[in-house]
């Protein structure tokens, strides 16, 4: 079992918690290893039917439990949003009593069954596929450039069942599980558009382009992107704006949530990364680490991406309280020899910026001016 970053924070508190992501992530593990002292799996279909078809067990339960039952564990809970309104009743009469650990996979679930997802009596935290720092010394580049760090996939020792296991989570899962949540009447517009999105994920969105690709019209295409959005499989990175926003392109960065998943979804090989794409699949590896962390471990941070009209762009800005890092991120094993140009334009639009930061491939740290070029890992050592 992978040692997940989130795991101190959620043993400190005593507060109950929801945890999303997407599935096979690691979210029902992580929560059973802080020892609930009973587990409600809906995943199970006799689970899922005894509390669809009456909510109120869950009350009658819980007011017959004896004083050895404190942390109640609910996977899955989408699939059954009434036990959150059960949970608030015991948080809101008896505060003391319960811990509730909730895990789910669609917050658009959660949203279309009318849930109550009890603020301020409940922490919302996320958990995403593997950083870096979790895989330890079982992290090797060319594998999750390739592959991706979903748990279940990456610790398989067979790389042919790697492999089948990807293959299989996309066509069970993102084709299957998702077009049936958006009650998808157009599923070969469905299965265009989401291939289209692992084609476009690191790019600018662009949906006026995606639906005339996909062959679906405007609304279609972005309820479909939504529906991607609240399942956790794609996450927009916004576009800093600063004050002289007349000049700076607007849209987001589109990112699948899994180098392993957008691979299968374009029928790359799973088993290396494409030479071509090595500058791509490099900054999506960045991204990950900053995005993953930004949802739950280091709050305080807020990630952007810079590009201006006439070109000038930087792959990351990161927003710390009122200071911001620029962060380039190069394939190459040598450091570039002058200030990259478009962290030079962000530094003239803002005094803001305190780090200018050049992540590449090489084995040891470099200075060029009060640029910062820092080899991947040592980089990553850096993040909370």
């Amino acid at each position: 079992m992978y040692e997940r970053a989130l795991v101190p924070t959620l043993k400190r508190s005593r507060k109950s918690l929801l945890l999303l992501g997407p599935r096979q992530v690691g979210k029902s593990t992580l929560l059973r290893s802080l020892g609930p002292d009973r587990i409600i799996d809906l995943s199970f279909p006799s689970e899922f039917r005894t509390y669809l078809g009456r909510p109120e067990t869950l009350e009658h339960e819980l007011l017959a439990a004896g004083p050895d039952v404190r942390t109640v564990l609910i996977d899955e809970v989408q699939k059954v949003p009434e036990l959150l309104d059960v949970a608030q009743a015991f948080l809101d009469r008896e505060p003391k009593r319960f811990r509730f650990l909730f895990s789910g996979s669609s917050a658009r679930k959660l949203r279309r069954g009318g849930a109550n997802l009890l603020p301020g009596r409940i922490h919302l935290h996320f958990l995403h596929p593997l950083l870096a720092s979790e895989l330890g010394d079982a992290f090797h580049l060319d594998r999750v450039l390739a592959e991706g760090s979903l748990p279940g996939i990456y610790s398989e020792v067979d790389a042919d069942t790697r492999a089948t296991d990807l293959r299989s989570y996309v066509d069970a899962y993102l084709r299957e599980e998702v077009q049936a949540e958006a009650l998808v009447r157009n599923l070969g517009g469905y299965i265009r558009l989401l291939e289209l999105v692992a084609a476009s994920s690191g790019h600018i969105l662009n949906l006026n382009s995606l639906c005339k690709d996909a062959g679906v019209g405007y609304e279609t295409a972005r309820r479909y992107l939504e529906v991607l959005e609240d399942t956790l499989i794609v996450t927009r990175i916004p576009a800093w704006s600063g004050s002289d926003r007349a000049q700076l392109i607007s849209h987001p960065k589109l990112f699948l949530f899994d180098l392993g998943v957008r691979n299968a979804l374009l029928r790359r090989p799973t088993d290396r990364p494409l030479e071509d794409e090595r500058g791509l699949l490099l900054e999506h590896l960045v991204a990950y680490e900053l995005h993953r962390r930004t949802t739950s471990l280091w709050p305080q941070a807020r990630l952007f991406h810079y590009r201006t009209r006439n070109g000038a762009e930087v792959d990351f800005v990161l927003e710390i309280g009122r200071e911001l890092w620029a962060i380039e991120v190069k394939s190459g094993e040598r450091a570039p020899e002058t200030e990259p140009s478009g962290i030079r334009s962000l530094a003239d639009r803002t005094t803001r910026l305190k780090r200018k930061i050049v992540v590449f491939l090489g084995s040891r740290a470099q200075k060029i001016g009060d640029v910062e070029c820092l080899p991947l890992l040592q980089f990553l050592d850096q993040l909370p």
